[in-house]
């Protein structure tokens, strides 16, 4: 089917997009996952987070993600046979092991496990390890916010696999994009989250860009040269992402990588996490907060906008709207990328059906 609405992206694409239904995405997905070894459970899980990333905008953590996996999956980078589990250290810290698979299904165990410590004792904090892509953060962040609580998510780790960002002053690619997400009890229309890396862009748009065969937005990313560029391919002969903000995100970045990998301790397969939550109903009453909170992102909301911008807007509500817009109308794949995944799709059921 062809696009019947805009999509919010990053990419400056050289064909139309075409537009599938929800339920008809997921099902294929989890599909591919199931043929390559991943229980039903975790696929469907796994095929759901990547189509509502997909439906918030954000393609970077969306669906073109499956075609990533599997090559890992492939690899041995990530093992499709294995379920995150629930540990306590021997110094009595909290933490998820994902055993080297998705990081997906560790994510929500965290997120289930940090509502249920925090409910109970005002504030919890466990670590995430051992596992392959998490993906958006901040649909986990959200969810916890929801139910109530602030979130905090953020880490990094693995820069010997993941040379991705230039540090400030630099020209050559030292950490990975590192990204933070903090989600807050908001207004009327939902919590307050922002999810971002600390990077230019998000290493997940320049495998887009190649996927679709698009080109970036302009001053994100640097060849191996340093000079400043669009084509994605520059990224894969030796560029670097720039950091955000300069030295803000540079440091950032070190931030969570110093916390991922001396804190939490060398990083297996991906990266390492923290996730801190703090129950708000230890403070104030859920009415009274999100009454306060309403009338200061009303007032953001009202605030004149600057040349160039139709409306100020409150970090996590795009996503949201982008979310209520397309979720009846199915989910806008660039023409290349949804090639891809039927092709891959076919030779996993092809190869299942042979052996």
């Amino acid at each position: 089917m062809d696009e019947v609405f805009e999509t919010r992206s990053k990419l400056e694409l050289a064909e139309k997009r075409v537009t599938i239904p929800v339920d008809e995405i997921v099902s294929l997905v989890s599909g591919i996952f199931e043929n390559i070894g991943c229980s039903t459970e975790i696929s469907r899980q796994v095929a759901e987070h990547l189509a509502d990333a997909s439906l918030c905008g954000m393609e970077s953590h969306g669906l073109m993600r499956c075609l990533q996996y599997a090559d890992q999956f492939a690899s041995g980078y990530m093992r499709p046979d294995v379920e995150p589990e629930l540990k306590i250290s021997e110094r009595g810290a909290t933490i998820v092991d994902g055993k080297g698979g998705i990081g997906i299904p560790a994510m929500h165990l965290a997120i289930d496990e940090a509502c249920r410590v925090a409910g109970k004792q005002g504030v919890s904090a466990i670590a995430i390890s051992n596992v392959g892509h998490t993906g958006r953060l901040g649909a986990f962040t959200e969810a916890a916010a929801e139910r109530g609580f602030l979130c905090i998510c953020f880490g990094g780790g693995g820069r010997e696999k993941w040379r991705q960002v230039a540090p400030y002053g630099g020209r050559q690619a030292m950490l990975p994009t590192n990204p933070y997400s903090i989600a807050v009890p908001g207004g009327e229309r939902g919590p307050m989250m922002f999810d971002f890396a600390t990077s230019k862009i998000a290493g997940g748009w320049i495998y887009a860009a190649r996927s679709a065969g698009a080109r970036l937005p302009d001053n994100v990313l640097m060849d191996a040269e340093g000079n400043v560029t669009r084509d994605p391919e520059d990224y894969f002969l030796g560029g670097a992402i720039m950091p955000s903000g300069g030295h803000k995100g540079y440091a950032l970045a070190l931030a969570a990588e110093i916390v991922a990998e001396a804190l939490l301790g060398p990083t297996e397969t991906e990266g390492g996490w923290l996730l801190l939550t703090v129950d708000c109903g230890r403070y104030r009453e859920a009415s009274a907060m999100q009454r306060d909170a309403e009338e200061i992102l009303d007032e953001l909301r009202n605030c004149p906008p600057a040349p160039g911008f139709d409306r100020v807007e409150i970090p996590g509500e795009r996503e949201r709207e982008h979310r209520m817009m397309t979720k009846d109308n199915g989910i806008a794949l660039p023409q290349k990328t949804w090639r891809q995944i039927e092709v891959l799709s076919q030779r996993l059921e092809a190869a299942r059906s042979a052996g």
